[in-house]
């Protein structure tokens, strides 16, 4: 049996993605300029997103598009994939530079709803060819980042369900839609009121763990999938709570790469280029993921891994059990990265690095003082997630040491 959920839960849905977690839990302005980008799965969703930044006083830019699916004889496949099956390299490294630097110039905020009518719609497509449009449009995304380091945008990203993504899930829509309605609080009275609540608990743990930052050399992360040290780096500050994504339980940071050494399991796949990796391990030495491995898709994992500096850590981040409602698979990493459970989850990111938990002012911090202090950038940002048992210890400039992490929550 099909399920929607009812309008009174899209219309809080709406709300919080519009007032609180744009402007960094302030929502927006009136006048201001919101890009929503969404696919045609998400259509009531987006309707009422669209109408709740219209009774903010806001203006929307559209980017709506059909959805993904790998088609068959009664029905045809998607432009997505057509493109990358039959584009030819110059069309693959295209760059709309006028049209996306006056987009970038332009938008205020952005919104994504993410929703898959066919989570393999790509299955089969050369990942190659999709890294290297990445690489092709990267610096819209180095745009945005600049102009977010500067204050002056703000981003976020939900989920919208569909049959295809609960099936892949092991759920029903119902379930599925009853897993997304109690991670986002929308069974509230008022959500925006109960998510302030909970990251003001979250930002007391950040809080912590700023404070002890500038003390930390190395943590130490252990258990039974795992034995991985990473170098926290210098003028590092942990982020919480900020709204890009809804939800977000995580507290995060982006570590000097060139510090992390041992080995990790992940017990979650990964969703990539239309193909599910699953089993992956990982093993760092002098920063670099020295080797990998999968059960399935191995020979994607590895390409991944192969394009420009997505061989080094880009975020490391910690879930505590006690904020997050996530409580099963969802088979997208939104919420699989944000996952409750008996040991709350870790995970780590390949590619890029947040400069924003640089622990000053990010919009003075040069590429080359960025590179000096080993943030990583790169064209990807591959989220990988474990939910198993670890206990997580700081180890001291001092020579002392500290748990910070343990049995699914911080100890701090």
């Amino acid at each position: 049996m099909s399920y929607a959920p009812s309008e009174k839960i899209l219309k809080k849905y709406a709300d919080v993605l519009v007032n609180f977690a744009l402007g960094g839990g302030k929502g927006i302005r009136k006048g201001e300029v919101v890009r929503v980008s969404a696919s045609e799965s998400t259509k009531p969703l987006f309707t009422a997103v669209c109408n709740a930044i219209v009774d903010a006083g806001g203006h929307v830019i559209s980017n709506y598009s059909p959805d993904d699916e790998r088609g068959d004889k009664r029905r045809a496949e998607s432009f997505t994939r057509y493109f990358y099956e039959h584009a030819q390299p110059h069309q693959i490294g295209f760059f709309p530079e006028k049209y996306l630097k006056g987009l970038a110039d332009q938008i205020d905020h952005s919104i994504f709803l993410l929703a898959d009518a066919d989570p393999h719609a790509l299955k089969g497509v050369d990942p190659k060819k999709i890294m290297q449009r990445g690489v092709a449009l990267k610096p819209y995304k180095d745009w945005l980042n600049q102009k977010e380091w500067k204050g002056k945008f703000t981003c976020t990203i939900a989920l919208y369900g569909t049959p295809a993504m609960a099936k892949e899930a092991g759920l029903s829509e119902k379930e599925y839609w009853q897993q997304i309605i109690k991670a986002c609080f929308l069974d509230e009275a008022d959500p925006i009121a109960k998510w302030k609540r909970v990251y003001r608990e979250i930002e007391d743990y950040r809080s912590k763990l700023n404070k002890l930052s500038p003390a930390i050399d190395r943590l130490h992360a252990v258990g039974p999938d795992m034995d991985l040290w990473i170098k926290l780096g210098e003028k590092r500050h942990w982020h919480a709570g900020s709204g890009r994504n809804i939800p977000s339980f995580e507290i995060f940071t982006s570590p000097d790469w060139r510090g992390t050494e041992g080995w990790i399991r992940f017990n979650q796949p990964l969703y990539r280029y239309g193909s599910k990796i699953t089993g992956i391990e990982l093993e760092f030495k002098n920063g670099l993921v020295v080797k990998s491995k999968a059960k399935t898709n191995e020979k994607l994992l590895k390409e991944m891994i192969a394009t420009k500096h997505a061989d080094r850590i880009g975020e490391y981040s910690l879930t505590d059990k006690r904020h997050s409602r996530i409580t099963t698979f969802m088979a997208e990493t939104l919420f699989d990265e944000n996952m409750g459970g008996p040991f709350g989850n870790t995970h780590l990111a390949l590619g890029m690095s947040y400069r924003d938990t640089y622990a000053g002012d990010v919009s003075k911090l040069t590429t080359k003082e960025a590179e000096r202090l080993g943030f990583n950038d790169s064209s990807v940002h591959t989220d990988i997630i474990s939910t198993t048992r670890r206990t997580v210890t700081a180890h001291l400039k001092n020579g002392k040491t500290k748990v910070i992490y343990k049995d699914g929550h911080f100890v701090l």
